[in-house]
């Protein structure tokens, strides 16, 4: 039983240190670590093509597949237009399932340093639909938005905003 509950708590240490040192003290991965606990670790990367993203306005879109990043070689990041496809919508929205759209990163998983030293990671993709000129279709954005999107010209979405972080 004591046993069982040290594994626990190193597994609930290493992923708070990021694997950097296992039970003995020394630096590097454990050897005693079962293979699927070392791939449930999910990394963190751009938002490219086939990434499913979550619309966090009432544009009627519930889910979009990202198409194509439109800035950058590897992928967009948080403030980045991209061109989506939209796989689920709900009944009598303004767009419709299948429809190919413009969207704007507005959280991303992956982390992003910030000028003051600090960093902003959210827990899932999410995307504001926009026309081409980059004015929003919704007329509300849930959920937090970083204030960096003032500094890529996305200052309406911040406007509808709900919360800004």
């Amino acid at each position: 039983m004591a046993a069982s509950s040290a594994s626990k708590l190193f597994r609930a240490g290493r992923s708070l240190l990021g694997g950097l040192k296992d039970p003995n003290g020394s630096i590097g991965m454990s050897k005693d670590l079962p293979r699927s606990y070392l791939f449930s670790q999910q990394q963190r990367t751009f938002i490219q093509m086939r990434t499913n993203l979550k619309v966090v306005d009432n544009s009627g879109a519930k889910r979009v597949m990202c198409i194509q990043a439109l800035k950058g070689k590897r992928g967009a990041r948080l403030g980045d237009m991209i061109v989506a496809s939209v796989k689920e919508a709900q009944p009598g929205g303004k767009v419709k399932k299948g429809q190919v759209v413009y969207g704007v990163v507005v959280r991303a998983a992956m982390q992003r340093g910030r000028s003051d030293g600090s960093e902003i990671k959210f827990d899932d993709n999410a995307v504001v639909l926009v026309n081409k000129q980059g004015e929003p279709i919704g007329t509300r954005v849930f959920g937090p938005v970083p204030h960096e999107l003032r500094k890529k010209k996305h200052v309406k979405i911040l406007s509808l905003a709900e919360h800004i972080a």
